[in-house]
């Protein structure tokens, strides 16, 4: 469904987008692929990387301003919706900027698709979306449910979809390249708790599932990626393997505002709703669905735990944590 198609990707030039748009130009053929963000420098580093691949049109603008948007997305087929302020204690600090980003942001994506007839429009969302602790996940959780009920509230065919994953290894400020740099300047890392769980997964997998969703997607569903998961203390435990000796520390700074001890991709009130795809994605079904999407996905298991958890989840061992990150070729240098 994406070959032959104009695709906007918004906060587009950071770490989800980077690989989103890689494998939107070697795994398909898309007539032309929309990079907007707010950042030049960002932009001017993609278009290097890229080789100025003349599929690529890059549009400096920012979700929050509308009309700058509307123009952006004209003639667009779909819509990937990245742009987000994401950090936690970031969110926390800045709180009415969070919500003009996270919340005011994607109503002005759901208008501006609607208006110019977009086919389809998915938003990723996160694990802190579900049972929200601190601010990101509340005005995420808000963006959810304004992508998903727009699709019921408003008279249009655009096609809404939500992803819900978890934390995917090396997105900008994550673990995982922090603890990497801390190695490599101090040879001490610092973890906030050492039995928190943390859902992981590899960009290049996260990535590679949202196309996956979009094309097997009905309309109103939240598609839930299958994330395993592991301990800090075992990622700690892993970088230290891979770029430590045996002098480096591990020091416990304790838990950051709006930090939870484990994640949930899942709730427990959502859990009645849900069911098994596949081996990689959990659906879960608005309680507006239509009669014949709810008869679609009738014939699936329903989820057959009371939540989905990062603490019930696959755990990853620390061989297999490893493993993984070994693979990652960034990572790696």
């Amino acid at each position: 469904m994406l070959n032959g198609k104009v695709v906007l990707v918004t906060g587009g030039t950071g770490s989800w987008g980077n690989e989103m748009i890689h494998q939107l130009l070697s795994k398909y053929n898309p007539k032309q692929v929309r990079v907007y963000s707010r950042g030049e420098h960002r932009q001017v580093e993609m278009q290097q990387k890229f080789q100025r691949d003349d599929k690529l049109k890059f549009i400096i603008g920012d979700v929050r301003d509308k009309n700058i948007l509307n123009m952006a997305m004209k003639g667009v087929d779909v819509v990937f919706h990245l742009a987000a302020l994401k950090h936690v204690p970031v969110c926390e600090d800045n709180v009415w900027e969070a919500v003009l980003t996270n919340i005011y942001g994607t109503q002005n994506v759901v208008e501006a698709a609607i208006l110019n007839n977009v086919s389809t429009v998915v938003d990723i969302s996160t694990d802190k979306a579900v049972d929200a602790f601190n601010l990101y996940g509340m005005t995420k959780a808000c963006a959810e449910k304004i992508v998903i009920n727009s699709g019921f509230n408003y008279a249009t065919d655009v096609k809404f979809v939500c992803i819900r994953g978890g934390n995917v290894i090396g997105t900008n400020g994550s673990v995982i390249p922090l603890f990497k740099k801390q190695i490599k300047e101090s040879n001490e890392i610092t973890l906030t708790d050492p039995n928190m769980t943390r859902y992981l997964m590899s960009t290049s997998q996260a990535i590679g599932l949202v196309f996956k969703a979009v094309e097997m997607s009905k309309g109103g569903e939240t598609l839930v990626m299958r994330m395993p998961a592991t301990t800090v203390q075992t990622i700690a435990d892993s970088m230290i393997e891979l770029f430590g000796d045996e002098r480096t520390k591990s020091t416990i700074i304790g838990t950051r505002p709006g930090e939870k001890l484990d994640e949930v991709l899942i709730s427990k009130n959502e859990a009645t709703n849900a069911y098994q795809v596949d081996e990689s994605y959990f659906v879960i079904l608005p309680q507006k669905a239509p009669k014949e999407t709810q008869d679609f996905y009738n014939s699936l298991r329903k989820l057959e735990t009371h939540e989905f958890t990062s603490r019930n989840a696959v755990q990853l061992s620390r061989q297999d944590l490893t493993s993984v990150l070994s693979k990652e070729k960034w990572l790696m240098r």
